[in-house]
């Protein structure tokens, strides 16, 4: 039998989200600070070298910052409700006979 996930409760899974929508709202307001302070740097240290150049660099840092924020907030969201420990490992049994 498959072990419940503590996710399938919907006042432990509203609880859950809205942490990590939290998380995600600090994390965007980071990295548009960052992404700012990047560009200002860029700015001074090279004047004005393209408009593209300082788009590329704005989406690329802005990127990476929000998929890798997003990525782990969701790792830290499976850890934190338990939901890892719901899972059925198939390789339990060779491992303990070993």
């Amino acid at each position: 039998m498959i072990p419940s996930s503590p996710l399938e409760d919907p006042e432990k899974a509203a609880h859950a989200w809205a942490r990590y929508l939290r998380i995600m709202r600090w994390m965007m307001v980071l990295t548009v600070g960052l992404v700012a302070a990047a560009v200002i740097l860029l700015y001074r240290s090279n004047g004005m070298v393209s408009i593209h150049f300082y788009i590329a660099t704005a989406l690329g840092i802005g990127f990476t910052m929000l998929l890798t924020s997003a990525l782990m907030g969701l790792v830290f969201l499976s850890s934190g409700t338990g939901h890892d420990e719901c899972i059925i490992d198939p390789l339990e049994e060779e491992d303990s006979r070993r």
